[in-house]
């Protein structure tokens, strides 16, 4: 930067006396025309002349081709037109003396046969000092900061497309679980999800059967998946087949059932029993209390070993899992759905996965 303000001083020095010059003589007959005031017009003229003379003369000592003040970048080789630098700043990076600490790299070829070469080269990195020529990595190029190389930047292509062939099965499995998968409305509240899953079996296998509905409706939807495609093609032919008290429609599935956690589902015997004793019920008035809950399903069913009621801010209403203490308790408890429960008709299906202990809360002191 000093080379450039130097060098630019040194072009303009011999234009700005000249100029200055010519307002010093209008100066100076401007003020011989005003009599008295011309002669301290004229001493100013002759002390800002001065001052210039000496500027030149300063400036005159300054050889502008020293090598001090001609940026490497503005050199001419073998006195041909001037290049860029491999070694400007602008191209060179801390980064390049880490990759050639720790990898001991080759000079860049480029370098070795001192050929011009354009700007969009290096910082592209092509040839030497980008990152494709092997001669190590620019900040410009790799993303890297005060010398230390972006990993993950660098191996970003490789790590890429790895993670795009890793998600193609995944994507690929949802897609044929979705070919699988049919979409039932205008199913009745009292039709359960083991009721609608022995229709549908006529056409074939039933992997998963989720019942899904609007609070405030008295129909609700379903999704059905079978183990093949051709059964869920079958399963279209149902449409209109009436369930409770209405005709239910039938179309392919645009999406597929969200699997549950597995973390959640029953690992032991123990558990899987505890799931047959569980029943999941679902549109709970958020008015209700969870010995209410409790009270309304030993009132017709049996005795409740154990109840977990679950709600946010977010859903209007709450949930909850219901542990009876025998397994014919949690079938009658299946009967209990499309009763209402304070202002509004639970739903209860079976539960898919136990009802665990809360974990005690760490408290931190």
């Amino acid at each position: 930067m000093v080379a450039v303000a130097v060098d630019g001083l040194i072009r303009g020095a011999d234009a700005v006396p000249a100029a200055e010059r010519e307002a010093v003589r209008a100066a100076a007959a401007e003020a011989a025309a005003k009599g008295g005031e011309g002669e301290s017009g004229k001493e100013e003229v002759r002390e800002y002349e001065s001052d210039m003379r000496k500027l030149e003369e300063l400036l005159s000592k300054l050889n502008p081709s020293a090598e001090e003040f001609v940026p490497q970048s503005r050199r001419r080789v073998d006195g041909g037109a001037p290049r860029l630098s491999a070694d400007a700043p602008v191209f060179v990076s801390p980064a390049i003396d880490y990759y050639a600490r720790h990898h001991q790299l080759p000079p860049p070829p480029l370098l070795q046969q001192q050929q011009p070469m354009h700007v969009l080269q290096f910082v592209g990195g092509v040839g030497g000092v980008g990152m494709g020529g092997g001669g190590g990595m620019d900040s410009s190029s790799d993303g890297s900061a005060n010398g230390q190389p972006n990993r993950r930047r660098r191996n970003g292509f490789i790590q890429g497309r790895r993670r795009m062939m890793g998600a193609r099965p995944r994507r690929a499995d949802r897609e044929d679980s979705v070919r699988r998968t049919v979409y039932v409305s205008d199913v009745d509240q009292h039709v359960t999800e083991q009721k609608l899953a022995e229709v549908f079996s006529t056409c074939g296998q039933v992997v998963d059967c989720r019942i899904c509905g609007d609070p405030n409706s008295v129909l609700r939807f379903a999704f059905i998946e079978f183990a093949d495609d051709v059964a869920a093609q079958a399963a279209l032919a149902l449409g209109g087949t009436v369930l409770g008290f209405y005709p239910v429609k039938v179309l392919p599935s645009k999406t597929a059932i969200l699997p549950v956690n597995p973390k959640f589902l029953p690992h032991t015997d123990d558990e899987k029993e505890m799931v047959s004793r569980t029943v999941y019920c679902t549109n709970i008035d958020k008015k209700i209390a969870e010995d209410e809950v409790k009270q309304f399903f030993e009132g017709t069913c049996g005795e409740v070993s154990r109840l977990r009621l679950l709600g946010d801010y977010v859903h209007s209403t709450c949930i909850a899992f219901v542990e009876f203490v025998q397994a014919d308790s949690a079938i009658l408890a299946l009967n209990c759905s499309g009763i209402v429960l304070g202002t509004l008709p639970v739903r209860v299906s079976p539960s898919k996965t136990p009802v665990r202990s809360r974990s005690p809360r760490v408290t931190s002191y």
